[in-house]
């Protein structure tokens, strides 16, 4: 058991107690709000261009590479670790993509949006300025009445049979249904009707990819499906391991949970630094290359103490779920 899992048991509560929010900004190196002096943040800040040019290229090597192996190998075996890997492909294209949103992925306007659109968020059937607008409302109303993702996070500590509810719901396909109905709902409406057009001219044009090396059943079963199981899974644990059951606050550390890194649910979860959350709410301009490293600076400012932080994704998850069953 940690503090905070002990926390949460006894108080039916994710936010953290007190004790473990010491009030220690400024310093000479991080603001009040924990953001970086200017000249430190101006360093953090900086953008690797030709470092996301690599990541963005070995995304779509990994998802249409993996695919092709599969269909040359065309083993039973390779099909299901294939479908597997999928679901973690979308979550790689996700994540760079709301690095795109945030415009950290490249320093040239045209670019970064113009591969965040049309290189990532629309081949994962994300409509890349609606996702924009959303989620800088969801850095401005952490938690709050406004907060456009309230649903996901709220109410947590659930029971167990709840979770287990939520996540077959997404590993079975009906949160993907849902949002594939949403895309074609979209096409009745002028205003959501071009960027629908636009995520379904990105996907016509992958199935047409597919059908030209005479395997269009692949997109189905190794592009469309994974969307709609795997990865929902993925997001869902990613997201709620983020916010789950945080409230609205000035103070970040109660709006967003803190877990210690290691390579299993960085290769699954949480790619591309996405696990140093925190450090990401404290300053949203921030590129992830330097998450880390910001990260750091709040641990040595003893604004982030070790109880504050989650052992591993599972402690937290379990935590998730730890509350009581009432009796009926």
């Amino acid at each position: 058991m940690t503090v905070l899992v002990d926390h949460v048991r006894e108080h039916q509560t994710m936010v953290p107690p007190a004790e473990l929010l010491p009030q220690t900004l400024p310093t000479d190196r991080l603001l009040a709000s924990g953001k970086p002096v200017p000249e430190i943040r101006a360093e953090l800040r900086r953008i690797p261009n030709l470092r996301n040019v690599g990541n963005v290229l070995s995304v779509w090597a990994q998802s249409f590479g993996l695919i092709a192996l599969a269909a040359w190998i065309s083993h039973p075996v390779m099909w299901v670790v294939t479908f597997v890997l999928m679901g973690r492909a979308f979550a790689l294209y996700g994540i760079l993509g709301h690095e795109a949103a945030h415009r950290l992925l490249f320093s040239k306007r045209w670019a970064n949006d113009g591969i965040g659109r049309w290189g990532l968020s629309y081949p994962g059937f994300v409509p890349f300025d609606v996702y924009r607008r959303s989620h800088f409302a969801h850095h401005r109303e952490e938690m709050g009445p406004e907060e456009p993702d309230l649903n996901l996070y709220a109410n947590y500590p659930i029971t167990p049979d709840s979770m287990g509810r939520k996540l077959r719901r997404d590993a079975f396909g009906n949160s993907g249904w849902k949002s594939l109905k949403g895309l074609f709902r979209g096409l009745r409406y002028e205003r959501t009707r071009g960027v629908a057009l636009r995520i379904l001219g990105t996907q016509a044009v992958i199935l047409a990819g597919f059908t030209a090396f005479g395997r269009p059943e692949l997109y189905l079963f190794l592009w469309l499906v994974p969307w709609m199981t795997g990865w929902r899974v993925i997001n869902r644990l990613r997201a709620i391991a983020e916010h789950g059951g945080m409230i609205q606050s000035k103070d970040r550390r109660e709006t967003t949970h803190h877990v210690r890194q290691s390579w299993l649910p960085r290769f699954w979860i949480v790619p591309f630094n996405t696990g140093w959350h925190l450090a990401h709410h404290v300053d949203m301009g921030v590129p992830f290359q330097h998450l880390p490293q910001l990260h750091d600076e709040l641990v040595a400012a003893g604004w982030i103490v070790p109880d504050l932080e989650y052992p591993d994704y599972r402690t937290l998850w379990k935590a998730l779920a730890a509350r009581e069953r009432t009796e009926a």
